[in-house]
């Protein structure tokens, strides 16, 4: 057993391991406070010295509550930024929107809840590291083809349209979840890019809403055929 005297010159946080017999084993992790005999066992019979090993003790369990409080911003945030500062998610999810907008109810508004319950899913097989094939590819595709859609008004039915839509879906939850930082909340992480990718789509969907002004269908046109453009550099980049 050290000695106190030794033991406070080292430090007051520099204790010994506890023997499962000195600790509260009736309410573990309940916020009970430690017999008054644990920091006597340990040297510490002082009052200065038992206020020292209190503090070490609430010091170490307010840094556990604040690394994880860290850890669930900083993946809220990073699933935040991802879809935005992806130029291939970016104008894929505004371009959900405009197409919904273009195609009028039921898919204006299934085609942007489609989307997100899809790229869930596909967040979840990432995170877990299951591969899909042609992700990045058909990534690049997605903002081809619904560039081309945009442009060319194709008033596509329900059925192939969601269809089109919940496999973009995947592939782009799939990228999100193979890029989730590791020292990041995946629920957190998740519900970023979830609202993040919904923000994206209402900023479509009132870009679409240009078509009921004068000219309007001529500039949602050119915005499809700028997204066709850029997913066509998009497909070769990748394929090169």
């Amino acid at each position: 057993m050290p000695r106190p005297r030794a033991l406070l010159r080292a430090g007051p946080c520099n204790l010994p391991s506890l023997a499962p017999t000195d600790m509260n084993l009736d309410s573990p992790r309940t916020g009970t406070a430690l017999p008054l005999s644990v920091p006597r066992r340990l040297g510490l019979r002082s009052e200065s010295g038992r206020i020292a090993f209190t503090l070490c003790l609430l010091a170490a369990s307010a840094a556990a509550h604040a690394h994880t409080e860290e850890v669930t911003a900083g993946g809220f945030v990073s699933g935040l930024l991802h879809p935005v500062t992806g130029i291939d998610h970016l104008l894929a999810m505004v371009a959900v929107g405009i197409w919904g907008a273009v195609l009028g109810a039921p898919l204006l508004w299934a085609l942007p809840i489609v989307f997100p319950l899809l790229m869930v899913g596909g967040g979840m097989l990432g995170i877990a590291g299951m591969p899909l094939p042609f992700v990045e590819g058909g990534i690049a595709l997605s903002v081809l083809l619904l560039g081309l859609a945009i442009l060319a008004a194709w008033r596509a039915p329900v059925a192939v349209a969601v269809a089109l839509v919940a496999a973009f879906g995947v592939l782009h939850g799939h990228a999100h979840g193979t890029e989730l930082p590791a020292s990041a909340s995946p629920a957190a992480y998740s519900t970023g890019f979830v609202l993040a990718t919904g923000a994206l789509h209402l900023a479509g969907i009132g870009l679409g809403e240009l078509r009921r002004l004068p000219r309007g269908a001529a500039v949602i046109r050119a915005i499809g055929a700028a997204m066709a453009v850029a997913g066509s550099w998009m497909l070769v980049t990748k394929l090169a």
